[in-house]
């Protein structure tokens, strides 16, 4: 897939999400497959006005390539302006977030909210497609809620004022992540825009990626939380869409390996102190499912060093074998 003159080779994508999807977790998810990512979001607004954090959200490692700056607002001159301070960082793409369903976010003129705002959106994508050279996507959702699914009118909008790709997250705003994934809706904004459409909601495994290709024929596929303590999702994807293979379960040796090479990275970006606090959510999900799973979820929650990590990890292992 292209989106516009950026290749994505092989069309299994992480999501943006905040809080999780920091640059530690994009690379090892690239190291395990992943053939695109985008940046935690960032204030348009907060970022103009140089917030440091969000110039760490977007900083991109060495293995990302290619990548996508994603900024949120609802001003189009910010927004724009946001857009030109994050070639700084190089990315391949920039990203609206049109999507997120959070409180603090929506309730605030920014991501879903948009959904309720087609003039609006219009504005925000033909400014921001003026403001820079590369690529500039929208990611979105299937409405507000049940009684204003307009996912289609605000895609066709996009469309026209410069976006060269979409996201569509098959739920509504009100949905927030329950229900389930609503695949007409993606087909439907496939068949109504002539850029590349990327599927995102419930991918989980083999099975709901191809599911998710069959019944919207979206040129892409994005993983969110189906990613979570599982960046091998992407390998197994990759051999199952491009050559037809089923891999052996991951066994909790490499888990708990991948977790420890995983907050190590975490250690080197962010210090200890940070990145073992942040560990304790990271640690929660590669151990969701494991034998003991949940006591060793409460020992995870007084963790303070790395290497009382890896005295876990190796004890979870063992008791797992």
């Amino acid at each position: 897939m292209h989106i516009r003159d950026v290749e994505i080779k092989n069309g299994i994508c992480l999501a943006p999400m905040a809080g999780v999807a920091d640059s530690a977790f994009r690379e090892l998810c690239v190291d395990f497959g992943a053939g695109y990512t985008v940046t935690e979001m960032v204030s348009a607004k907060g970022f103009t006005m140089g917030d440091k954090k969000s110039s760490e959200l977007l900083k991109l490692g060495e293995n990302e390539d290619p990548a996508a700056a994603q900024i949120f607002g609802d001003d189009p001159e910010i927004l724009a302006q946001a857009a030109v301070k994050c070639l700084e960082f190089n990315p391949k793409v920039i990203d609206i977030n049109m999507g997120c369903p959070a409180p603090k976010v929506a309730m605030n003129g920014g991501g879903a909210s948009l959904m309720k705002k087609p003039e609006l959106v219009g504005e925000i994508v033909k400014a921001v497609s003026q403001a820079v050279d590369i690529p500039v996507t929208v990611k979105i959702r299937k409405g507000w809620d049940d009684d204003s699914v307009n996912a289609v009118e605000i895609a066709q909008i996009a469309e026209k004022n410069g976006a060269a790709a979409i996201t569509v997250h098959g739920r509504t705003r009100m949905q927030m992540y329950s229900g389930t994934v609503d695949y007409g809706i993606i087909a439907d904004v496939k068949k109504a825009v002539s850029v590349p459409v990327i599927g995102n909601g419930d991918i989980r495994d083999e099975q709901s990626a191809a599911i998710m290709l069959e019944k919207t024929n979206c040129d892409a596929i994005m993983i969110g939380r189906g990613a979570l303590g599982n960046p091998w999702i992407f390998r197994r994807l990759n051999a199952y869409l491009s050559e037809c293979r089923v891999l052996p379960e991951t066994g909790v040796s490499e888990k708990m390996l991948v977790m420890l090479r995983h907050i190590k990275k975490l250690i080197e970006y962010k210090g200890e102190y940070t990145a073992m606090r942040e560990a304790r959510h990271h640690a929660a999900y590669y151990t969701k499912g494991l034998r003991g799973g949940a006591a060793f979820r409460r020992q995870i929650g007084q963790l303070e060093t790395y290497e009382q990590l890896q005295e876990l990890a190796y004890k979870i292992a063992k008791e797992n074998e």
